[in-house]
């Protein structure tokens, strides 16, 4: 469409834009425009201001009638939607007191996804991204990072990053890749090593070739790799120009320290986080990205974002939507389950789900609505801000917009 349009008039329209990428946030440097519109063309967002000072001749007018909240689409940094099967025995054993041990020797654990991802087509893996990115989208979700990882070889992990490839192709939300092919040790492995080597050797190329990832990440943990195992592998894939990310601190630390030595992109999930962590994410340009759906999800305790925040550090929100540790995937719910236990403004939240996700995914078209960004935002039937998180997520959005379009 290469006329003008204008949307609005909203209620509220919060821009997100003014506010800095690290630190606390208090809600009275939340920006808010009353009766706010904005103005597109071409997928992109020209103006942003109040509705009736953005009025012309040449705007085509898309009406919003009566009271809503306009925000940024939200943006999801973390998740792990492209699987096959079903968890569900795991968190009946997890709920009835058995251990990660235990779970595992009965055939649970991520190697129980492993199995059932090995075994469906590309085109099943696909079919069931799109299932899951549309229940986002209608969710507010409008950009979702999707990871591989439960292949563990590397034709297997082909074949999840072409089903992200594939289904991004087709959804109406954006998905970002990554490459988790250092998710577990694979037990079809004698030596560890050399399966690295051989995801930096065969995987990584053909990565760079078909175009399938920008971005690699790695489980850091001693059930996992260790930071002395991980730092060859971290360290080839940053020469091939990959963005580093790592699963970090989740139940012992050292991730950490490996993604501030790396420049990554981020560190998340950081539930094990000491002050040591907090102050060295602080200084650095990692932005921590607490993933609350896991804490509920093994009833375990969530990321210190209120300390992170305090001492300086950048912190993103996501759901890590996954069939083991984090089956429920509603990232608007749970971040303000977050907010709640570790005492979050409710601009702490909203950025954790907008312009500070989108840096956590290296993504500056997005996640503030001002001239230049994507046209992706989501409008929520109420009068007033505060209700969105006060309904800690079952407030729904009326509508969401992607590109300037209305998708649903």
């Amino acid at each position: 469409m290469n006329k003008l349009q204008l949307i609005g008039p909203f209620t509220q329209l919060l821009p997100m834009t003014g506010l800095p990428l690290k630190g606390a946030l208090k809600d009275e440097q939340l920006p808010i425009i009353e009766n706010g519109g904005i103005l597109l063309s071409r997928g992109k967002i020209i103006n942003v201001g109040v509705f009736d000072e953005l009025k012309s001749d040449d705007v085509k007018i898309y009406h919003i009638e009566g009271a809503h909240v306009c925000l940024p689409g939200f943006v999801d940094s973390h998740t792990h939607i492209c699987f096959g099967g079903t968890r569900a025995r795991d968190y009946a054993y997890r709920n009835a007191g058995k251990t990660y041990l235990e779970i595992a020797k009965a055939g649970g654990g991520i190697w129980d996804t492993v199995t059932q991802t090995r075994k469906a087509s590309q085109v099943e893996l696909a079919k069931g991204i799109l299932s899951r990115s549309q229940k986002h989208l209608k969710n507010g979700v409008t950009t979702i990072e999707v990871k591989s990882g439960y292949g563990l070889s590397v034709n297997e992990e082909l074949k999840m990053l072409r089903a992200i490839k594939q289904a991004n192709e087709i959804s109406n939300a954006s998905l970002i890749p990554t490459c988790l092919a250092a998710h577990m040790k694979p037990k079809d492995w004698n030596h560890q090593k050399e399966y690295l080597e051989e995801i930096i050797a065969t995987l990584f190329p053909i990565i760079k070739t078909e175009n399938l990832a920008q971005r690699v990440d790695a489980f850091v943990e001693e059930s996992a790799f260790s930071p002395e195992e991980i730092k060859p592998y971290f360290q080839k894939a940053k020469e091939m120009g990959f963005d580093i990310t790592v699963h970090a601190d989740q139940f012992t630390t050292g991730g950490s320290q490996v993604a501030v030595d790396f420049d990554a992109v981020s560190a998340d999930h950081l539930e094990a986080s000491t002050e040591k962590e907090i102050q060295l994410l602080a200084k650095s340009n990692t932005i921590a990205t607490a993933l609350p759906g896991a804490s509920i999800g093994l009833g375990c305790a969530y990321t210190p974002a209120r300390r992170i925040l305090n001492a300086g550090g950048a912190l993103s929100i996501a759901s890590d939507h996954n069939p083991g540790s984090a089956p429920m995937g509603d990232l608007l719910t749970q971040a303000s389950i977050l907010g709640t236990f570790e005492k979050l403004s409710n601009t702490e939240v909203l950025a954790g789900i907008t312009f500070r996700a989108a840096a956590a995914l290296r993504l500056a078209d997005r996640g503030k609505l001002e001239a230049g960004a994507k046209a992706d935002f989501i409008v929520f039937p109420t009068d007033n801000y505060q209700e969105i998180t006060y309904h800690q997520g079952q407030l729904k959005p009326s509508e969401v917009w992607k590109n300037g379009e209305p998708i649903n």
